[in-house]
């Protein structure tokens, strides 16, 4: 809590401090004008009349922004920019050159200048270049202060833990969450993929706006299309009014497909077309609109084995494998155990008003001994478990599930069934017996017993069980 609050109150400073921008250029006229059109935007401005001039308030000043002419007396505008690059490469600078020097101006980008802008000034043009620029400095801005916290704090943003795995994988988050790039999530269940989506939602120039995740193995076949694209009244049976899909709500945002090799093949090319179209018409509509989203899928099986085994489409994977995000599972980075341990005893003593310190040294053993099938989510519901059961300040083996002090007995154990019983009930019986031994992991379950995970929820649903 006391990270986020410093993360929170040094987002407060850098959002109230205005943007400095340093214009260089050897006109005075137009050092004046653009300095009066730059503070009326809202920016911090100095001016210098030269390239050294220049390069000494940058080292004094240092400004965001730099803007500067092409063509100077001395040392040019190429050769400032080269300058302003070898002593901070990140800083955009920006180039105003005649019609005459375009050429120059491109081979300026080549050597790293942000953009730039043709005499006379099109200042709507101007503008929109400074607001890019202005969000790509609070974007980096913000992801450099998340990466210091590292070893500070227990991880980046909600992932917890400091192993190399997860130390690669914020390093790639952060690479990635300024760009607007489609991500598939890879991981086994529990491992926090949809945390990871969130983050990059975070993290990138969406983040103000909203932030969907839908499962594609939760949702009935019938109703997936509906959910993806929404549907007017009376478009079937049941439709009893205008319904908006993920995509019109994810509108300006972020849309996270969990399960993605879940989804129904029928639908894929639908969902394809979306994605690539940008346009979504509802079902029963009769016109298409535009949406703007960023795409994650997610998934716990080998993307490219689903597109092999014909349940997910090669098209939609490549469109959507952009960038990958493979999340490792807790048993192959057990050193960041005890941090996620305690982080899940805070947390939980918060809500249940509980006064738990910590584990015993026997207890973070055991913990340590065990496989960990349902990953980070399996270990989160055994401390909240021992949590709760715990009275005093620490946390014994006796608070842990029969499972985990003994995983070959859950796995080993026989299921005895009455004279007479139904198929039905021994399927019933072998499923719910499975679950239990894997923790309540459904993935696993299905992985143990040779059936899809959809199979496993549709038969908890049939029989009660949430």
């Amino acid at each position: 809590m006391r990270a986020v609050a410093r993360s929170r109150a040094s987002d407060s400073v850098m959002a109230s401090r205005k943007t400095r921008i340093l214009v260089v250029d050897d006109e005075e006229a137009m050092r004046e004008v653009l300095e009066m059109r730059l503070q009326d935007w809202g920016f911090e401005v100095r001016l210098a009349e030269n390239a050294t001039e220049a390069r000494a308030l940058a080292q004094s000043w240092d400004p965001d922004l730099v803007i500067s002419d092409v063509i100077m007396p001395g040392m040019s505008g190429l050769d400032l920019l080269r300058a302003l690059k070898a002593d901070r490469p990140v800083r955009p600078v920006i180039l105003v050159t005649a019609q005459g020097s375009i050429d120059l101006a491109v081979e300026a980008m080549k050597e790293g200048a942000q953009d730039f802008v043709t005499k006379p000034l099109d200042y709507a043009k101007l503008i929109a270049i400074l607001r890019a620029a202005e969000n790509d400095i609070e974007l980096r801005r913000k992801s450099q202060r998340l990466l210091s916290q590292l070893d500070q704090d227990a991880g980046y943003g909600s992932l917890v833990g400091r192993s190399k795995p997860m130390q690669e994988i914020y390093s790639l988050i952060a690479n990635l969450s300024s760009t607007d790039a489609s991500v598939i999530i890879t991981g086994e269940s529990g491992t926090g993929k949809e945390l990871a989506a969130r983050l990059i939602h975070q993290l990138s120039s969406r983040s103000a706006g909203p932030f969907v995740a839908v499962n594609a193995a939760a949702i009935p076949e019938n109703l997936m299309e509906s959910e993806i694209l929404g549907h007017e009244k009376g478009a079937f049976t049941g439709a009893t009014g205008v319904r908006a899909g993920c995509f019109e709500l994810a509108n300006r945002g972020t849309l996270l497909l969990d399960e993605i090799a879940e989804m129904p093949l029928a639908l894929q090319p639908k969902l394809l077309r979306v994605i690539e179209d940008r346009r979504v018409r509802r079902l029963g509509g009769s016109h298409e609109f535009a949406v703007d989203v960023r795409v994650i899928a997610a998934t716990n099986l080998n993307p490219r084995a689903a597109v092999e085994e014909g349940r997910l489409r090669e098209d939609l994977y490549y469109r959507l494998n952009v960038f990958t995000v493979s999340l490792p599972p807790l048993r192959e980075r057990m050193s960041d155990l005890p941090l996620l341990a305690q982080h899940f005893i805070r947390e939980f003593n918060r809500k249940h008003h509980c006064q738990v310190e910590g584990l015993r040294a026997e207890t973070l053993e055991s913990l340590q001994t065990y496989s960990w099938p349902g990953n980070v989510r399996e270990l989160k519901n055994i401390m909240e478990r021992a949590v709760i059961l715990a009275r005093g300040s620490w946390i014994e083996t006796i608070h842990l599930p029969a499972y985990v002090l003994d995983p070959q007995a859950g796995s080993s154990a026989r299921i005895v069934l009455p004279a007479g019983s139904t198929a039905a009930g021994a399927e019933k019986e072998l499923i719910l017996r499975t679950l239990e031994s894997a923790g309540n992991n459904k993935a696993e379950a299905a992985r143990r017993l040779g059936l899809d995970v959809k199979t496993i929820r549709n038969k908890l649903k049939s029989y009660g069980v949430e």
